[in-house]
């Protein structure tokens, strides 16, 4: 079951993405970092024992613009649908809220297409997202591939002056 974050969540969440940030796939995030931006997160739950299978945050960075982060699925439920639902549940979220687009900096490229994003040329966004890169050990040396989801038709949504959209 996909819901939003709850704190009882933090620390098997911090656990399974510190599990990620280990092999160098995710930035690892902090128990203070999480409590802040816990209404960011979405967990998907085992529905039989309440464990967590996996997590998704989506960041919103401006008006028009937020990042889906922080996706991680427990190694033992890979292949099951998991990561597409987290990342569909934020997707909704997004709209619901009218953002125009999401983004995402990873290394699995082939599922985030087959969700819908295309790939981007990280120059193009805006320099406000690297504010978490300072804390990557890659940096700067990033080999993340940027992508992008365009939520609404051009007509549906008005994007106004930010000119790199």
């Amino acid at each position: 079951m996909v819901r939003k974050a709850r704190i009882q969540d933090v620390r098997p969440i911090q656990q399974l993405l510190g599990s990620y940030a280990r092999q160098g796939k995710l930035l690892a995030r902090s128990l203070s970092e999480l409590y802040v931006h816990l209404r960011d997160m979405f967990v998907c739950m085992d529905d039989q024992d309440a464990t967590l299978l996996g997590c998704c945050s989506l960041h919103i960075v401006w008006e028009n613009l937020a990042e889906i982060r922080s996706v991680a699925v427990s190694e033992d439920h890979l292949g099951q649908g998991i990561g597409r639902q987290l990342v569909m549940a934020a997707r909704d979220e997004a709209r619901g809220l009218g953002i125009a687009r999401l983004f995402v900096l990873t290394y699995e490229t082939g599922f985030f297409d087959h969700l819908g994003f295309h790939a981007v040329d990280k120059n193009s966004l805006p320099h406000k997202i690297w504010a978490d890169c300072i804390h990557c050990p890659k940096f700067p040396e990033c080999d993340e591939n940027a992508m992008i989801l365009d939520l609404f038709e051009p007509a549906e949504h008005a994007v106004d002056s930010v000119p790199w959209l």
